[in-house]
């Protein structure tokens, strides 16, 4: 179970549903009830495609482009401590984002195509998130026996309880923004992109880490 946490924990920290959960309702105040439940079924369903995507292809994108893992987590590492900066120091990430999510709506859109860009692509699952997905899926065992069948598992079922995490979230975002309310938010926000801020810099640490060792010891670079 300990690659099912550590994926699920990961992913969720980055995505922080709770949290997009209010800029999705500022998004979709125009909507009736049932069509902020399609759409948010909608964003559940790309989210879970799109990380999957990343978690098994994008290693092989990878290996291909010659990029190795500890590259992928420094660059993936500043991405995402820059994002958590941004939303820690600038004004409030909430309703900057809320606005202009809400601008790029058309009420006659149907809800699916509406539901991928922008409130999947880049709202809900964007560059950090493809990143971490990266890093979580380069570290797949190697083969096909039970250890990767068991990485598999993990890992599916990390990406569905994220997608789960969304849906419930955004599906109720209008009871949540009212229990909340407004200060709520912001604390919400803000503690959340101090969590994000410290993440990136772990995750770029751990590639950096061994970058550094290769230099001194002569080690070699592990590759994607």
């Amino acid at each position: 179970m300990k690659m099912l946490l550590l994926a699920f924990t990961a992913l969720f920290s980055i995505v922080n549903p709770l949290s997009g959960a209010f800029v999705f309702f500022g998004a979709t105040q125009g909507m009736e009830t049932r069509e902020r439940a399609q759409v948010s079924r909608w964003v559940a369903i790309y989210a879970f495609a799109i990380v999957t995507a990343s978690l098994y292809v994008g290693a092989y994108v990878l290996e291909f482009f010659g990029i190795s893992l500890p590259v992928l987590k420094v660059g993936g590492g500043i991405i995402v401590a820059m994002s958590g900066w941004r939303m820690l120091t600038g004004p409030d990430a909430t309703e900057q984002r809320r606005s202009e999510t809400a601008s790029a709506l058309r009420p006659s859109v149907v809800p699916s195509r509406l539901a991928f860009y922008p409130l999947t692509m880049p709202l809900t699952t964007g560059p950090g998130t493809i990143s971490v997905a990266i890093s979580v899926g380069a570290g797949r065992p190697n083969g096909f026996g039970e250890a990767w069948l068991s990485f598999v598992l993990e890992t599916v079922l990390a990406v569905a309880l994220l997608c789960l995490a969304i849906y419930v979230f955004y599906r109720n975002s209008e009871r949540l923004a009212r229990a909340i309310g407004a200060t709520g938010t912001t604390i919400v926000v803000r503690l959340s992109a101090f969590l994000l801020f410290c993440i990136g810099i772990q995750v770029f640490w751990n590639g950096a880490e061994v970058l550094f060792a290769s230099v001194i010891h002569g080690t070699p670079i592990p590759a994607s």
